[in-house]
């Protein structure tokens, strides 16, 4: 079967770099609950789980893990895993309840505790300033099909790296612009539900250009801090009997637009070409202003990468129906996480190895800010371990091949509201029940406790390591 293995014992994985920094992932809205408490706007979730048949059994994210009033559960258990780094999500309604103006100071008040408590636990926090949670007011507005929306974004990061920036230095941007863009807007399946195809590629320029624009805010309002955006990467691969030049003019379609289409302006400041889509003119008819890529390819600290599996395609069935690729399966008898997604360890090493050979030179330190696999219920987790195990020994061959990777990031700390898919997927290393809230850590937790603690070779330190990445030059 061809998945990669390693040894599940965790002594016996291969060591890390020493600083290399261990954590765990969550999600405001997947996980925060108090949907409409302390002040806090709706967001685009809040109403899209609202519309008939969205999510999967009517789910809502109103309650999800309750970590608004349990967060301090929540970071002990962090603490008895050992994390270096804890990487959460700001909720934007929850401190701009209309996504501008009046600032909400409960929300603030929210985050301010749980980064003091993070601290005091000798873990660094890592916030994301957007995962997928746009104030309804700005949606209401155009949403990311608005350029204002940047420019709203850029200072909202403002207000909260005011607030939190004295103790907060690694900061995160975006989550995952891809896939906001295409689910959210492409093909309606996530918030805001809109469905219209090709012309959601605006959505991907205003994301970016509001990454540069708070790049520099967060720059101004914390000057010793570190600036990253978190991208989801797959490897596109053809299957076995898909070998025609029309095949592997579908796969480097598909490449453009899943991974360089984010990655290239963030890293060369440019946007790779796009005719595949129709869009011939690098304007792209007045969406791309001049000076726009040069503040999009501002230089970071770090390229976030969130991976979970490859993604197989072929030349379209019927290339008259818009896209220039179709999606498949592999032929290989790949497991299957419960999610249906095949499990690819070496598809991490594929990737990162293929970053490094794409961007040479551009490409900054690299962060493994997702990785995890959903499993049925239950905390007797094998296959979990397995995943993980395999994924970080991934990471531990594209460190030896050169790739500098600085740290891992697990998805996910708690069960969560898993999107449209409501409360039926459990990527936690922490079983939650969600009707009591209860927290029961399965054998995961106890492993990669483990792990972490075995890896550890010396004292710990909590703050930031490394300085801004190098300086890329736009064109």
């Amino acid at each position: 079967m061809p998945v990669t293995t390693s040894p599940t014992d965790p002594t016996r994985l291969p060591r890390l770099p020493a600083g290399f920094v261990w954590g765990a992932s969550t999600a405001a809205y997947q996980i925060e609950g108090a949907a409409d408490e302390d002040g806090k706007g709706p967001s685009v979730w809040d109403a899209f789980v609202r519309r008939p048949g969205a999510v999967r059994d009517g789910h809502t994210g109103d309650f999800a893990c309750d970590h608004y009033h349990r967060f301090d559960e929540d970071v002990a258990l962090m603490r008895r895993l050992g994390l270096d780094a804890y990487r959460f999500s700001v909720s934007w309604p929850r401190v701009l309840p209309a996504g501008a103006g009046e600032v909400e100071p409960r929300g603030l008040d929210f985050y301010d505790r749980l980064v003091d408590a993070l601290l005091a636990a000798g873990i660094e926090p890592t916030p994301t300033l957007f995962h997928w949670d746009l104030p309804q007011a700005l949606e209401d507005e155009g949403g990311w099909l608005n350029r204002e929306t940047a420019h709203r974004f850029a200072a909202y990061a403002a207000v909260t790296a005011d607030r939190l920036g004295d103790r907060v230095k690694r900061w995160i941007t975006l989550n995952e612009p891809f896939v906001h863009m295409s689910f959210g807007y492409g093909f309606g399946v996530h918030a805001p539900g809109r469905a219209l195809l090709l012309d959601a590629l605006p959505v991907a320029h205003h994301q970016l250009l509001g990454h540069g624009l708070a790049t520099a805010a967060l720059r101004a309002a914390v000057p010793d801090g570190q600036v990253l955006i978190a991208n989801n990467c797959t490897p596109v691969r053809l299957r076995a009997d898909a070998r025609s030049d029309a095949d592997a003019a579908a796969a480097s379609a598909y490449d453009v637009l899943h991974n360089r289409l984010f990655n290239d302006p963030v890293l060369l400041g440019t946007y790779p070409d796009l005719s595949a889509y129709g869009m011939a003119d690098p304007g792209w008819g007045g969406v791309v202003r001049d000076g726009d890529l040069a503040t999009i390819a501002a230089p970071l600290d770090g390229l976030g990468v969130n991976y979970y599996n490859p993604t197989w395609v072929t030349a379209p069935a019927d290339p008259a129906a818009g896209l220039p690729f179709d999606l498949t399966e592999s032929q290989e008898p790949y497991r299957r996480t419960a999610f249906g997604w095949p499990v690819v360890p070496d598809g991490l090493t594929e990737l990162l190895t293929g970053l490094e050979d794409r961007y040479g030179g551009a490409l900054p330190p690299v962060w493994i800010t997702e990785n995890g696999c959903s499993l049925p219920a239950g905390t007797d987790d094998r296959e979990r371990i397995d995943y993980l195990a395999g994924h970080l020994a991934a990471v531990a061959d594209a460190l030896a091949r050169g790739v500098d990777v600085r740290g891992y990031f697990t998805w996910s700390l708690l069960d969560n509201f898993e999107w449209a898919e409501g409360y039926h997927q459990r990527f936690g290393l922490v079983e939650v029940d969600f009707a009591t809230g209860r927290r029961t850590p399965r054998a995961s937790f106890a492993w990669y406790r483990d792990l972490i603690a075995s890896q550890r070779g010396r004292p710990r330190d909590p703050a930031p390591r490394g300085g801004r990445g190098r300086t890329v030059s736009t064109c």
